[in-house]
């Protein structure tokens, strides 16, 4: 064989070998992404899982007793926000097999208008579906802003040691007048509008803002107190106290008539609505909508600072 024939052969076999490593790559390639698509997937279907609650049955669940959670500060943006709160009651009425709902409630209150916001689409909720009683089952507390929620039930109940009550409402805010000063500093605030520095920390109170600072918390309160009569209506005791902002434990609660008795969550399953199995709807949101909720805020103020740079606050 002559030297050019040696070099050919070899040319090609080294040809061979290259395609056969490539092929070989490209099919190892495939099967990992293949791998790793699976787990990925399998990975979203136990989170998806796991983040209804175990709840394996799914729509087949039957008949059960719904629950919806109001944990924490009640505020927009917090865990009880209206909205997610209101989408897991919605979800629970709408469900066939939904016998009766149970609002846990283990919270200090927090916005006025968020919790108006639940009271009153409970409320609505109950006359749409007069045959689904709803009842609050407190844990550790239900104040302020919480049983404002709570009154919207048919019925409260609590542990003996739960904190229920603080009908009131409050504005919290500071003062540092003299503070800069001390400091060699001058503040420097600009103003159209003769309020619209209202209540600024760094500025003497006035008077006549003062007046109407109170009078907004007077009709607040007042509508506060209007939601709890109407939901509890003779079952009030005529104590002067009981729209003062104090709070209670659950043994004196019931005394004053702000619930109806002592039993948790599994105890008025059985016995007040009648059907022991429970089933959670808190509407939790899955990190899909809290990166579109996070990416959709961003994109607005971006978009607002282009479109008005010198807009007003």
């Amino acid at each position: 064989m002559s030297a050019d024939g040696d070099r050919d052969w070899e040319r090609e076999l080294v040809r061979e070998l290259a395609r056969e490593a490539l092929q070989e790559r490209r099919r190892t390639r495939r099967w990992n992404v293949f791998f790793r698509l699976l787990l990925f997937s399998y990975v979203i279907v136990v989170s998806w899982l796991l983040w209804q609650g175990g709840d394996w049955e799914g729509e087949w669940a039957g008949e059960h007793t719904a629950v919806v959670a109001i944990r924490g500060l009640i505020a927009d943006g917090a865990g009880a926000n209206a909205r997610d709160v209101i989408a897991g009651l919605r979800d629970a009425f709408e469900d066939d097999g939904t016998r009766g709902v149970i609002l846990r409630i283990n919270s200090p209150g927090g916005s006025a208008v968020q919790s108006a916001l639940v009271h009153d689409e409970i409320l609505r909720l109950r006359e749409e579906h007069p045959d689904v009683p709803v009842v609050a089952v407190v844990t550790d507390a239900a104040a302020s802003g919480a049983y404002y929620i709570a009154v919207a039930a048919e019925k409260i109940y609590a542990n003996r040691a739960s904190i229920v009550g603080s009908i009131g409402v409050r504005l919290d805010s500071f003062g540092l007048v003299g503070t800069l000063n001390k400091l060699g500093m001058e503040r420097r605030l600009f103003t159209a509008g003769r309020h619209k520095g209202f209540l600024d920390p760094f500025l003497p109170l006035e008077p006549e803002e003062v007046a109407h600072v109170k009078d907004l918390l007077k009709d607040v309160h007042r509508q506060f107190i209007e939601a709890v009569k109407k939901g509890r209506g003779d079952r009030l005791t005529d104590d002067p106290a009981l729209f003062s902002g104090l709070f209670w434990t659950g043994r004196e609660a019931l005394e004053l008539g702000l619930i109806d008795g002592f039993a948790d969550e599994a105890t008025v399953a059985r016995e007040v609505i009648g059907v022991e199995r429970t089933r959670e709807f808190t509407h939790r949101r899955d990190w899909w909508e809290r990166l579109g909720e996070r990416l959709g805020t961003a994109l607005a103020d971006r978009l607002e600072e282009r479109l008005f740079p010198g807009r007003l606050r």
